[in-house]
């Protein structure tokens, strides 16, 4: 039953006092649980990516595809979860209060996203996508003599951690648990990253038979010296791709299925149930994340694992380095790594998670037909003005084509991140400090946009694309009651105004 929650800024105010035997607040455990990108900067109360803890109403989010300041309804359920702690503190375990939370979540999840009925489903959760790339790499594991063959898109398509976690080191100062750690230092597992680009020097496309025959040659590489290779699918990424094509990694898992093992990167979060059950069909791990499409606070991560998946990994054991990312309950209870973690309860994990299911259910509420229609004329709108304007260059993209896993047509068929480079009308591009620049300008002014990406070299020196996303907040918005979609879209366009205005001579 859904519960009805008080968005109101007194409701707020009140979840941000003093409360009894000094558990922390709701703001408090939100920054709480992460790596020091999380952390709030005491002059700004904004973390890393320009995020509040706490609901901020005067801003405008179109940041999906970076993060978004949580709202006032995602807060709510935070706070309400927060006081259900409070009122059971000291009267079990955290531990245990924590594990039956899980559980919990895990049902929802699973549920949300029409997948109750899987036989053998398991839910790992983890702070951040990031951590789940690290977790995912030590599973599948390597060797010293035959470590892990761990191949993924350049690192500006992904998060930035993502090579090192996947080469299985630290890839921040802070873990989620609170250690202190070197970045760049060894965790204890064995892997070696291994990029393939997926554009030219320029920020073009490559074709995608040069792709395949780079991973080809990886691959076979990998099974001719006996080792274990990691591919992962970026679906979608920072500026908007699936990555490799979905038919070319089919292609490599029926080539060599002894030797391969795939994780669906859709830590954006942009899919449709349907889609999300035909990469689980296929056999793949799919890693998601609450604060992207979503809009949940920032560090909230849960990794889908098939049965056929679990039933070759829940026996491993992890590396002890990765006790510092991971609590017991963070795993299924018969996983066997999860029983090497300690007995950690990570609260700001569970309340992050607590608000972004809020979204989540907000969003699966509304009609799927209207949904997909808002989506069509968001990105039909969005496009016809980045086209239209010599302010703007749109980075070259592909349609979003998952026919090769049999995935419904649903609504994640729609683009969703528009990512688009400045220019000088008639003139030269904007540099990476001037791109920079205007973002900056612009949160400051409160319009969030995702953060700039780098993408290749323009009249021979490096640019940057800034982003523009839908979400499934604004979606909520423009068609709960009340709402009004082209409202929606004219404050999009107009952030669009804004940028040209302040670009043009």
């Amino acid at each position: 039953m859904t519960e009805a929650f008080d968005y109101s800024a007194r409701a707020v105010a009140a979840a941000l006092s003093p409360r009894p035997h000094d558990f922390p607040s709701t703001a408090t455990l939100l920054t709480e649980g992460g790596d020091a990108r999380i952390a709030l900067d005491p002059g700004t109360a904004r973390n890393k990516y320009g995020c509040t803890a706490t609901p901020d109403g005067d801003r405008t989010d179109f940041s999906s595809s970076t993060a978004s300041s949580i709202s006032r309804r995602g807060f709510a359920a935070a706070d309400a979860l927060r006081q259900r702690l409070a009122a059971i503190e000291g009267r079990e375990r955290r531990a245990a209060t924590y594990g039956r939370e899980l559980d919990r979540l895990r049902t929802e999840l699973a549920s949300l996203c029409g997948l109750s009925d899987m036989a053998g489903l398991d839910i790992v959760f983890a702070a951040s996508g990031t951590d789940l790339h690290l977790l995912a790499s030590a599973l599948v594991g390597g060797a010293p003599e035959r470590p892990l063959v761990c191949i993924d898109v350049e690192a500006e398509e992904t998060g930035s951690g993502v090579p090192d976690a996947l080469a299985g080191r630290h890839f921040s100062s802070h873990t989620a648990l609170g250690e202190t750690v070197a970045a760049g230092a060894g965790v204890g597992a064995h892997a070696a990253f291994v990029a393939v680009p997926i554009r030219d020097e320029s920020g073009a496309l490559r074709a995608t038979a040069d792709i395949e025959v780079e991973l080809d040659a990886l691959v076979l590489d990998a099974a001719m010296s006996g080792q274990r290779a990691l591919l992962t699918v970026t679906d979608v990424s920072k500026t908007g791709l699936i990555s490799p094509p979905l038919d070319v990694v089919l292609a490599l898992v029926r080539r060599f299925p002894r030797t391969l093992e795939v994780l669906v990167d859709a830590c954006q979060f942009r899919l449709a149930p349907e889609t999300l059950r035909a990469y689980l069909d296929q056999g793949f791990m799919v890693a998601v994340t609450g604060s992207k499409f979503l809009t949940g606070p920032t560090f909230s991560g849960a990794l889908f694992v098939p049965e056929p998946v679990g039933e070759r990994l829940n026996s491993r054991l992890l590396p002890p380095g990765l006790r510092a990312y991971s609590a017991r309950a963070d795993w299924p209870t018969a996983w066997v790594a999860g029983a090497g973690m300690t007995e950690a309860a990570n609260f700001g994990l569970l309340l992050r998670w607590e608000a972004a299911l809020a979204e989540l259910r907000a969003f699966r509420a509304l009609p799927v037909g209207e949904v997909k229609a808002f989506m069509d004329a968001f990105a039909a709108a969005i496009h016809t003005r980045l086209v239209d304007d010599p302010a703007f260059v749109p980075l070259p993209s592909r349609r979003l084509n998952r026919t090769a896993i049999a995935a419904a047509g649903a609504w994640d068929r729609a683009a969703s991140i528009f990512p688009f480079l400045l220019r000088e009308p008639g003139r030269r591009y904007l540099s990476l400090a001037e791109t920079e620049a205007v973002y900056r300008t612009l949160a400051d002014d409160g319009a969030h946009l995702g953060q700039p990406v780098r993408c290749g070299l323009r009249d021979g020196a490096p640019v940057s694309a800034l982003r523009l996303c839908n979400s499934a907040r604004l979606i909520t918005e423009a068609l709960s009651e009340g709402g009004d979609p082209d409202a929606v879209i004219k404050r999009a366009l107009g952030v669009l105004d804004v940028i040209a205005a302040a670009v043009s001579p």
